[in-house]
């Protein structure tokens, strides 16, 4: 069956993959859209497990004050290259992740961060571990994951600040 250019912009706005990924997804698929984004998933983890290696010397600084003003933070997310770094989407991503900062309050990036003088230092405190506030079927580190994927070159995390009146 024969991939129409309307299943291939649909699979496109759900996953924001390339069009010729989306093509041969659902060219592999038979046209199943579930598939086909199943597919384009997989591809996506693994493309982002290449990338992990490569460095991050770009990116932007971040920040989102919550309605009242009474919390915020800052945000220095990396990427590859300045072109990517004034995409919308990777600004989005910055701006969402400084809005899970300043919700829940993580104090480490991940594990590699943690000081070794610290004390027991549990998952909920690791922002990349921590249930994605905006989706709660997926973990911080997933939607850096999905975000690799679609913008197609390493994104690193690479410090954080929270802000609260008074704290």
């Amino acid at each position: 069956m024969p991939v129409t250019a309307a299943q291939v912009r649909e699979l496109r706005d759900k996953t924001g993959a390339g069009i010729m990924d989306c093509k041969r997804a659902l060219e592999e698929s038979d046209g199943d859209i579930a598939k086909a984004e199943a597919i384009l998933n997989k591809k996506g983890l693994a493309s982002a497990a290449k990338k992990a290696g490569r460095s991050t010397s770009e990116g932007l600084v971040v920040s989102y004050i919550h309605t009242g003003g009474r919390v915020g933070s800052m945000i220095e997310l990396n990427c590859e290259t300045d072109f990517v770094a004034r995409t919308d989407e990777f600004e989005v991503l910055g701006r969402n992740l400084a809005m899970q900062v300043a919700a829940m309050s993580p104090r480490f990036v991940d594990r590699d961060s943690v000081p070794e003088d610290a004390e027991e230092v549990k998952d909920e405190e690791l922002l990349l571990e921590q249930e994605y506030i905006r989706d709660s079927s997926m973990k911080i580190a997933d939607l850096v994951t999905d975000s690799i994927g679609k913008l197609g070159e390493n994104i690193h995390i690479r410090r954080f600040s929270r802000f609260e009146l008074g704290g």
